[in-house]
């Protein structure tokens, strides 16, 4: 299988345009996870072609870097580039935003030791922390590259002058926003940034937490503290909206492209700019039909096509905002 790549500013090795997503992998708000079908599945990924992992402090409290770490253990971590986060802080279960020069230098060492690596390929800022400005977020972790522990710097969740803020202090490779068939805020105003300035996107969410798989029904049912639970768009009625527009696009995609709808939801993130889609799996069949996404293109027709038939079922839409952290409260 020919894994497409694309070439990120501080990094000297081409990255697959498919990532792995390990949010899940960390079991918390994904109804808890298998450590060893999480070492499986990253592996699995590497030996396929898909060199970027990508991870965060927050994704079960650490769980997902320390398995991270684990999978790339024994000769596997010079086939990653490994994309964690930083800058979001728990306490009781509870994730708030902390984006001060203190908690980033206190997190690159904790985050490093559950790598069980000495630097880290792409380190982004999870969350913008209103508390904290900008630039001494992006000062510190530039001091970070030059150190070397760190070699090219990202942004998640950010704005186009949020970014603007960011590169005045600090080389800006890529930024992270949410981005798929259904949630598109980021064609108004973050994508045209990145594609002026050179950037990368990784988007997150690129199958609609799994909606665009597939494979979720009108009944289908999450367990124990799935986020899925409290995502609008999982919710009765708007929920059948959305189902009954994934069926319509996968018809459309095998009359079409003989792909299936998750194949057109990956190709359709690949082709709308300089991007990469984020493919989340925590059990090696999940990965099944990666090839699919790949050795064909959507043209404008198609893109035409696509919209049409998210307008026709899609009368209530709703976006990603449900997943925000809150900002810290400071304590006079």
């Amino acid at each position: 299988m020919t894994i497409e790549t694309i070439e990120v500013e501080g990094l000297s090795t081409p990255v697959s345009r498919i990532g792995l997503g390990t949010w899940a992998i960390g079991g918390w708000m994904w109804g808890g996870t298998d450590e060893k079908d999480s070492i499986a599945v990253i592996r699995r990924a590497l030996d396929s072609g898909v060199n970027l992992i990508d991870t965060a402090p927050a994704y079960g409290f650490g769980a997902s870097e320390e398995i991270v770490g684990k999978a790339l253990a024994d000769g596997y971590r010079h086939k990653a580039v490994i994309a964690t986060k930083v800058a979001l802080e728990w306490q009781d279960g509870k994730v708030f935003r902390n984006a001060s020069p203190e908690r980033i230098r206190h997190e690159v060492e904790d985050t490093l030791r559950r790598l069980r690596t000495d630097y880290i390929d792409l380190y982004q800022v999870h969350w913008p922390d209103p508390l904290v400005p900008i630039e001494e977020t992006a000062a510190v972790l530039d001091d970070l590259r030059k150190e070397g522990k760190v070699r090219a710097l990202g942004v998640s969740n950010f704005s186009a002058a949020q970014m603007d803020a960011f590169r005045r202090v600090a080389p800006l490779s890529t930024t992270q926003p949410p981005y798929n068939l259904f949630e598109r805020d980021i064609d108004r105003d973050v994508l045209p940034y990145v594609k002026q300035h050179g950037l990368v996107a990784l988007a997150y969410g690129a199958l609609c937490r799994g909606l665009l798989a597939g494979r979720i029904g009108a009944e289908t049912r999450f367990e124990g503290d799935d986020l899925r639970q409290h995502d609008p768009k999982f919710r009765a009625p708007r929920r059948q909206q959305y189902v009954d527009a994934v069926k319509a696009l996968d018809v459309f995609a095998r009359d079409n492209f003989d792909k299936s709808v998750l194949a057109l939801a990956v190709r359709w993130v690949l082709d709308r700019g300089p991007t990469i889609a984020l493919w989340g799996a925590r059990r090696p069949s999940q990965l099944d039909g990666l090839e699919a996404a790949f050795g064909w293109r959507l043209d404008d027709k198609a893109f035409a096509q696509i919209d049409a038939i998210v307008s026709q079922f899609v009368k209530d839409p709703v976006g990603p905002e449900f997943m925000a952290p809150p900002q810290r409260v400071l304590v006079s």
